[in-house]
C-alpha cells in the first residue's frame, strides 16, 4: 500500500497534457505502455480505486513508472504503437498487432508508382513510410499529397489504361493531372513520386526550395504557363503543413535533446530509430546551470562518448555549441561513421527539438515541488544581480498618467516569489502641473521609504530587492531617493523589448542583466511587471472615473450607465466639455444632450439668449 501511495504522489505531480506513460516492474522491465490525453488524470487512475482482474493484476506488478510528453493526442498514438512494438510489454496483449499501424507503401521500382496502405513494413524492396495512427489518418495523408501533387488517386491502372478511356471527373476538377491521356509523361510522373517521397520523409521544405528556384527560371525564360503550374504546385505543398507532422514521423536513427533549468536543470534525450520514437533518456542535475550553451555542450559530448552509448546519424540541439565540428568528429570517431548535429531553426526537425525542451520541463516540474521551484529562482536572482542576501521581499514600482491629470504610482510586493497583495501600496503624485516619470518616481519612492523611517508598520520591512519599471534614468532616479534618505536598497529597472515584453534587468549606470536564459527568473520578472502596471492602471483609472463622475452628479439625466458611455466614448471630461450638442447626441438622447451642453457651457448659453431677446417696445 506504500508504494501504491508513492506512485499515486507521482502520478499527481504529472502535467494535464497528452503523452505516454510507461509502467515498469521490479526489474525495471517494461510490462505496460498506454496513451493519455492528460497524464496526470489518466497515470494517477491505476493508483486508487477499484479495477478490473487484468488491470488490477498488472497494477500489483508496477514498481515505478516514466512518461514521455506529446504535441497531440495522435503523436501520443504514434508513440504508442511505436513503445508497444519495441518493449512487447506482457500486459499490451491486445495492441500487439501491426493493423491498428499501418504504413505507407511505395515501390518505385514500378513504372508508375503508388502509394498504398500496409498493414506491416515487409522486406520486398519496397519503401515503408510510417506507422501512423490507423487506417483513416493514412488515407488521408495519401489523398492530401495526391491532391497537392496532382497524382491519379482513381482505380485505373497505368501504363495499361493510357488513352483508353476519358479522363475522370478528378481531372476536370484539377485534382489530377490526367495521366491517363495519351500525351501524359512518364518522367514527369515519376519526377512527382519521388516529390511525394521527399514529403513522406519530412522534407517539404527542400522540395519547395527546389521547386522555387525551377519556377524562377521558367520565369527568366518567358515560360510563364510552366512557372505557373509550378507556383501552384508549391502553394498546395506549403498547405500540407498541417499533415506535416503527422507526415514526418520516418526519422531515420536521429536524437532530439532538450534541455532546460529552473529549480534544477533537465538533459532530456528522444531517440527516434528507424522512424519511430524508441524512447527517452533524462539526465536531472540539482542544481540550475549557468549557460545554456556551455551547459549543453558539455552533456552532449559526455553523453555520447560515454562507453556503450549511442551514436545516432544526426543529433538535433536546442541551441548553438562551441567547437560543434570537433565533438561531431569525436562522436564520428567512436561510432565509426559520420554524425551531424544540427540546430533546426524550422520545420519537423525543429519540432523534435521543441518535444525533448517540453519533456525536460515537464521533468523538472514533477521532481520539485512549487515552493523549491520557488526558492531556486530567488537563488539564481541573487547570484546574477551579485546581491548581499535573498531576495525574500521584492517590492516594484511604476507610474501611470494622463498627461498632467490623474498622476499616480503603485507599489506591488512579492514575497517568496509570490504576490502579498495586503502590502500593495498605491500614492497620488502631488504638486506636478506637468507629466514628469522621473520626478514622479522620486517623490513615490521618497513616500514610500518615509513612511518606513517614521515607523509606520504597514510599510515595513525595508524590501530585499527594489525594482522599477523603465530604464536606467528611472532607475537612478530611485537610487538617488534611496540615497537622501540616507538608506541602501539594491535598485534595478525593468526594461522591455518592442513588445512590451520583460527583456532584461538594468543598473542605474545603464548595464544590462540578461534573464532570458532561466525560464523561471524571467517568467518570476515578468509577472511582476506585468502585476505592477497593472496595478498602477487599475488605479489610475479608478481616480479618474471618480473625478469624472463627481463632475457629472448634477447634470440632469445622467446616471451611471451615461457616466459610463460618455467615457467611454470621449475618453475624457475635457473631451465632453469640447464637444458641441451634435457630437454628444451620438452618445445621449437629444434632451440629455443640450442638458450636458447647457452644464458646461451655462454663461455661453445664456450670453447667447440675452443677446438675441428683443428690446421693450420693439414689434
Amino acid at each position: 500500500m506504500d508504494s501504491l501511495k508513492q506512485l499515486l504522489q507521482k502520478a499527481n505531480q504529472l502535467p494535464l497534457l497528452p503523452g505516454v506513460y510507461i509502467m515498469l516492474d521490479a526489474k525495471g522491465e517494461v510490462i505496460y505502455v498506454g496513451k493519455a490525453k492528460k497524464l496526470k488524470n489518466r497515470v494517477s487512475s491505476y493508483f486508487h480505486g477499484d479495477h478490473l482482474p487484468k488491470v488490477a493484476a498488472m497494477v500489483e506488478k508496477v514498481a515505478d513508472f516514466q512518461v514521455i510528453v506529446a504535441a497531440s493526442e495522435f503523436e501520443a498514438l504514434v508513440l504508442e504503437n511505436s513503445l508497444i512494438k519495441r518493449h512487447k510489454p506482457h500486459y499490451n496483449i491486445l495492441l500487439k498487432d501491426d493493423k491498428g499501424y499501418p504504413f505507407i507503401r511505395m515501390d518505385r521500382r514500378e513504372n508508375y508508382p503508388r502509394m498504398n496502405i500496409s498493414s506491416r513494413a515487409e522486406k520486398d524492396g519496397a519503401e515503408y513510410f510510417g506507422p501512423f495512427g490507423g487506417r483513416y489518418q493514412s488515407r488521408e495523408i495519401i489523398d492530401a499529397i495526391s491532391k497537392a501533387l496532382l497524382l491519379p488517386d482513381c482505380s485505373r491502372s497505368f501504363p495499361r489504361d493510357i488513352g483508353k478511356e476519358r479522363p475522370c471527373l478528378n481531372y476536370h476538377m484539377e485534382k489530377c493531372a490526367g495521366w491517363c491521356l495519351k500525351d501524359s509523361s512518364e518522367e514527369d510522373y515519376r519526377i512527382r513520386c519521388d516529390q511525394a517521397v521527399l514529403i513522406l520523409e519530412g522534407k517539404s521544405g527542400e522540395l519547395v526550395s527546389m521547386l522555387r528556384q525551377e519556377m524562377e527560371r521558367a520565369a527568366e525564360d518567358l515560360r510563364f504557363e510552366r512557372a505557373a503550374e509550378l507556383r501552384d504546385r508549391i502553394r498546395a505543398i506549403e498547405g500540407l503543413q498541417n499533415h506535416q507532422r503527422v507526415i514526418a514521423t520516418a526519422f531515420n536513427d536521429v536524437d532530439a535533446v532538450g534541455f532546460r533549468r529552473g529549480a534544477k536543470s533537465c538533459f532530456t534525450v528522444l531517440h527516434f530509430v528507424g522512424g519511430d520514437l524508441a524512447g527517452k533518456d533524462v539526465e536531472m542535475l540539482d542544481e540550475p546551470l549557468e549557460e545554456d550553451s556551455e551547459a549543453v555542450s558539455e552533456l552532449v559530448r559526455q553523453y555520447y562518448t560515454a562507453e556503450g552509448g549511442n551514436q545516432p546519424k544526426i543529433i538535433l540541439l536546442p541551441c548553438e555549441i562551441e567547437g560543434r565540428e570537433n565533438l561531431e568528429q569525436l562522436i564520428g570517431e567512436l561510432s565509426g561513421r559520420r554524425v551531424h548535429i544540427e540546430v533546426p531553426k524550422r520545420g519537423e526537425r525543429m519540432r523534435l527539438v521543441e518535444s525533448a525542451q517540453l519533456n525536460a520541463q515537464e521533468e523538472i516540474l514533477r521532481r520539485t515541488t512549487a515552493e523549491q521551484r520557488r526558492s531556486k529562482t530567488l537563488e539564481w536572482l541573487q547570484k546574477a544581480l551579485e546581491l548581499p542576501a535573498l531576495p525574500h521581499r521584492i517590492e516594484a514600482f511604476d507610474i501611470s498618467n494622463l498627461g498632467s491629470m490623474g498622476i499616480v504610482a503603485a507599489m506591488t510586493v512579492f514575497q517568496d516569489g509570490k504576490p502579498r497583495k495586503t502590502a500593495y501600496r498605491k500614492f497620488r503624485i502631488r504638486d506636478l502641473d506637468t507629466q514628469d516619470d522621473y520626478a514622479s518616481m522620486y517623490q513615490a519612492v521618497t513616500r514610500r521609504f518615509q513612511h518606513y523611517l517614521d515607523g509606520d508598520e504597514k510599510f515595513a520591512p525595508l524590501p530585499d530587492l527594489l525594482l522599477i519599471d523603465g530604464g536606467e534614468v528611472h532607475t537612478a532616479t530611485a537610487e538617488r531617493a534611496l540615497e537622501d534618505l540616507g538608506l541602501t536598497v539594491p535598485c534595478f529597472g525593468m526594461v522591455k523589448d518592442d513588445r512590451h515584453r520583460t527583456r532584461a534587468l538594468m543598473t542605474s549606470d545603464g548595464r544590462e542583466i540578461g534573464i532570458s536564459g532561466n525560464q523561471a527568473v524571467f517568467s518570476l520578472v515578468g509577472n511582476i511587471q506585468e502585476e505592477t502596471h497593472r496595478s498602477a492602471i487599475t488605479y489610475q483609472r479608478h481616480l479618474r472615473n471618480e473625478g469624472f463622475a463627481s463632475v457629472l452628479d448634477g447634470v440632469e439625466g445622467i446616471g451611471p450607465k451615461r457616466k459610463n458611455d460618455l467615457l467611454q466614448h470621449f475618453r475624457s471630461l475635457r473631451a465632453i466639455r469640447e464637444a458641441d450638442v451634435e457630437q454628444l447626441k451620438e452618445v445621449l438622447p437629444q434632451n440629455t444632450a443640450e442638458s450636458v451642453y447647457r452644464y458646461f457651457h451655462e454663461e455661453e448659453v445664456e450670453a447667447c439668449e440675452s443677446s438675441q431677446a428683443l428690446p421693450e417696445g420693439e414689434s
